[in-house]
């Protein structure tokens, strides 16, 4: 028992031995381009994330008739200390048409979503939401669109 513990000590110990035998090598091995393209990369990280800041997220339009086309604007801001970008504005209806701008937004600086909501054929009360995919922490927005619809009258 004791010749079999003293080899398996032995082949461990060679095993450890040959494994290392090519560590001294390894700097030689990293590509120069990836830790440039690495440390860029940190150095945006230390930043921080984009933040938005919204003028408002709900936008009540009161009573309108059906087929009145409702417009507003939300007032985007960049608030972050990297630049903000807007990947994807998706409404919740084929009715409500979001336009978002697409170049990036500078810390500081601000743009517009705009949004048409087309009434035809949604009477009575209705909530639209237009959804944000950003490069912020929590990565979306949500914007509503509310209020009520006068039905056309019948023939």
């Amino acid at each position: 028992m004791k010749k079999t513990t003293i080899l398996l000590a032995f082949v461990i110990t060679a095993s450890f031995f040959t494994a290392c035998k090519d560590g001294g090598n390894a700097t030689s091995k990293i590509n120069k381009a990836n830790l440039e393209k690495a440390e860029t990369r940190d150095l945006e990280i230390k930043k921080g994330t984009a933040l938005i800041t919204l003028d408002k997220k709900v936008y009540d339009f009161g009573t309108v008739n059906e087929g009145d086309i409702v417009e507003t604007s939300f007032k985007v801001t960049n608030s972050g200390k990297t630049d903000l970008v807007i990947t994807n504005a998706q409404a919740s209806c084929g009715c409500t048409v979001p336009v978002w701008p697409k170049a990036p937004i500078k810390p500081g600086d601000s743009g517009e979503v705009k949004v048409k909501f087309n009434t035809t054929g949604k009477p009575n009360r209705q909530q639209k939401s237009i959804t944000l995919t950003t490069n912020t922490e929590s990565g979306r927005e949500i914007l509503t669109l509310k209020g009520s619809v006068t039905p056309k009258a019948k023939k």
